[in-house]
């Protein structure tokens, strides 16, 4: 059959499909993570996947989304491996490195021959060389989760061999993707200084919780942080804290154990404080929930490294939509925003005993108003909200 010939035969059938389902656009969220554990990608995915044909490729299993899922392997790499890669980087070899990367040459192979994307969003550095590739010419969102260049500035082999990496990478690829996001003023102001590109600010809040604030035990404070075990965030410093408080407080953790030794390290620190306790950690959509029978989302975070310092990470924005009162150290990101809406106290520094001082100065009365403040904040502070800003970017360039 002659070619015109079939095209006569299928036109009268385009009448069937709706006119919406003709003009759906197709994009492609790039993400080197466990994608249904990583909470900004999975908002990208919630923000666009009744609008927009998706596909999502990084580490599995599926997400449950309407979504074409292209599942990556997680890397398993040897000494040897690591040795020649560190050689690479030493030598300033980082194009040979990158596409030599496990998970880059898998995403290559399986997403090079596809054209049908109308936009490709890169989350972080280490995707971005990737997805312009694959893009060609179609316009590629970059969402820069961290600071890329200065994430582990704290150890010593990270800044010999990876710094420089993502010194170049940023210097080479930012420039060519057609709009930027990031977490925070301070961020998306560093890397305008640094490489000149623009970015937007895309809260790491989550969707607004319909919560109301929870009644305040008289003489109790119950203090909860939640998140990862992980070593770098010096989460020991909060259970040193409990020592300056007098006995209304208790403090729970909530953890993924992401480091069992560390997690081990961290139950052995708080033996000997009964006010210390480790509960269970729910799934993600429930945290919220949790966090609303406490009456203090807590979070001390010394900044070892510039990320640190300009941390505004999901458990700040989760103690909001809990409908808590926040208490921080002085990291300018959240600072601000507990001053702007009088959510919680502010730490003079970083030591365990000037939060503690702070703290102290709470009244059932003050936390009462705090949680109200959180309340009224939440909407704002959602994702509903600073979506919009993502949202318009997208409909932008497609």
């Amino acid at each position: 059959m002659a070619l015109d010939q079939l095209l006569t035969l299928v036109q009268p059938l385009r009448c069937l499909i709706p006119d919406e389902e003709k003009n759906v656009k197709n994009i492609l969220i790039l993400s080197f993570s466990v994608i249904r554990n990583d909470p900004r990608v999975m908002r990208q995915i919630r923000l666009l996947e009744r609008d927009y044909r998706l596909t999502v490729s990084g580490y599995g299993p599926k997400p449950d989304a309407e979504i074409d899922f292209l599942e990556l392997d997680r890397p398993l790499v040897g000494r040897v491996q690591k040795g020649v890669w560190g050689f690479k980087l030493l030598l300033r070899l980082f194009e040979s490195y990158y596409w030599a990367l496990p998970q880059v040459r898998q995403g290559l192979g399986m997403l090079a021959g596809r054209r049908n994307f109308d936009l490709l969003i890169a989350n972080d550095m280490a995707a971005l060389p990737l997805a312009l590739r694959i893009a060609a010419e179609r316009p590629v969102l970059v969402d820069a989760h961290e600071y890329s260049p200065r994430e582990f500035e704290d150890k010593l082999l990270w800044r010999i061999l990876f710094a420089p990496f993502y010194d170049t990478f940023c210097t080479r690829y930012l420039p060519r993707a057609a709009a930027m996001t990031t977490v925070c003023e301070g961020i998306a102001e560093e890397y305008g200084k640094d490489y000149g590109v623009v970015s937007k600010v895309v809260y790491n809040a989550p969707s607004e919780q319909l919560l109301e604030p929870s009644p305040s035990l008289p003489g109790r404070v119950r203090l909860i942080h939640h998140g990862s075990a992980i070593r770098s965030r010096h989460l020991g410093v909060m259970i040193e804290m409990m020592r300056y408080l007098d006995e209304r407080f208790t403090l729970d953790f909530m953890l993924v154990e992401t480091d069992p030794v560390y997690m081990a390290e961290l139950r052995e620190m708080a033996r000997e404080d009964p006010r210390v306790g480790f509960v269970e950690p729910v799934p993600m959509p429930e945290i919220c929930r949790r966090l609303n029978q406490y009456d203090v989302g807590i979070y001390l975070l010394p900044p070892v490294n510039f990320n640190h310092e300009h941390a505004l990470p999901n458990k700040f924005f989760e103690f909001i939509q809990a409908r808590l009162a926040v208490a921080t150290g002085p990291s300018p990101e959240m600072a601000r925003i507990v001053e702007k809406y009088s959510l919680g106290v502010v730490a003079d520094s970083f030591e365990p005993r000037a939060l503690a001082e702070a703290l102290e100065h709470l009244t059932d009365d003050s936390i009462a108003g705090y949680k109200r403040a959180s309340s009224r904040a939440a909407r704002e502070l959602s994702y509903e909200v600073s979506g919009r800003v993502l949202l318009h970017e997208i409909e932008r360039l497609v």
